[in-house]
């Protein structure tokens, strides 16, 4: 598809609610058009929106698939995605049809392991447990043998994925006495794996029998989708706990929930869910599972830093150059 014009002051509109200060700047830069009510669009009106604008700026809970790409206008040129993932937007459909897709990454890395730290502490330790035995009235004072978890200092810490936010993770645990693992597509330079004391297994199947808490900070792809499978959850030890902040379908839930449910794993911190924002009922029944509520990247600053990354790319475009966060198709 050959280029088109870029126009001066683009035709915007956004898919959810983002913060005050983004949606007044986006405003004063762009002919933009705003979801006040912030209720996900379905999907007939995500083709209304992408029939007449120039600019989509989704969020990670609209599907943008092929059929809504290649029905969508030729005027829309850009889709710059609120957001770090984009498994979201199909981007060989995007490719296809001249679509620039970009993204936000980097500006919650910090955020996300702060979140992901505090679900590391609070499953073995058994935080939620006890502050809900508090709520219910149902603590009854000190015991030696009451709400007894397990100590994380000098325990094994099995990262996947040792991104930006794995790595954040890993320097959080190092400093709590936990020792890190990690498996990842491409090992660490050396340097790095020295500063963070990181041990590379090559091998998935390793690091989960050698981890006493295992998270997950992989990109959702089609390598990665179901990764920790039944098989490899029956590798994971009894008194071992999973952790995810990054996307549910990089486990298989049910298998999870079982293993969670027969007492063939400890525990289990999550943020993320398969069918989102329903939550599995027997996850609900268990007292072992920490469950947020996606919230891993929702701070103030990380929202309007998300914001401010998604306008420079829309302004970037627009000026005819580059986005500086251009998604390419083989991007994860």
């Amino acid at each position: 598809m050959a280029p088109q014009s870029r126009p001066a002051k683009p035709r915007v509109i956004v898919t959810r609610r983002l913060p005050p200060n983004v949606e007044a700047r986006m405003a004063q830069l762009f002919d933009a058009s705003f979801n006040v009510g912030d209720a996900p669009m379905s999907r007939a009106e995500l083709a209304r929106a992408m029939s007449r604008c120039d600019v989509l700026v989704p969020t990670i809970t609209d599907q943008i698939d092929a059929a809504l790409i290649d029905g969508a206008s030729d005027r829309l040129q850009l889709i710059a995605s609120f957001g770090s993932g984009v498994d979201h937007v199909d981007l060989a459909a995007a490719r296809r049809k001249g679509i620039i897709v970009t993204n936000t990454p980097g500006v919650l890395t910090e955020d996300t392991a702060d979140m992901t730290m505090a679900l590391i502490l609070s499953v073995p330790r058994r935080l939620a447990e006890g502050e809900k035995l508090v709520r219910a009235g149902e603590w009854r004072g000190w015991s030696p043998s009451v709400m007894l978890g397990h100590r994380i200092g000098g325990k094994r810490l099995g990262i996947i994925g040792m991104g930006r936010i794995g790595r954040a993770v890993a320097r959080r645990a190092r400093a709590f006495g936990l020792s890190i693992a990690y498996h990842n597509r491409n090992r660490l330079p050396f340097e790095v794996e020295q500063e963070l004391e990181a041990q590379w297994h090559g091998d998935v199947d390793g690091l989960l029998g050698e981890s006493d808490i295992l998270s997950i900070h992989c990109p959702l792809n089609a390598d990665s989708r179901a990764l920790i499978d039944e098989r490899r959850i029956g590798l994971m030890r009894p008194d071992a706990y999973l952790i995810n902040t990054s996307r549910a379908e990089i486990t298989d839930e049910r298998a999870l929930v079982a293993a969670l449910e027969e007492g063939r794993l400890a525990g289990a911190g999550l943020d993320v869910y398969t069918h989102e924002p329903a939550v599995d009922p027997r996850l609900l029944a268990l007292p072992n599972v920490v469950l947020l509520p996606h919230m891993g990247s929702a701070t103030f600053e990380g929202r309007d830093a998300t914001g401010a990354r998604v306008i420079a790319n829309i302004r970037t475009w627009v000026d005819g150059h580059r986005p500086p966060n251009q998604v390419l198709e083989g991007w994860v």
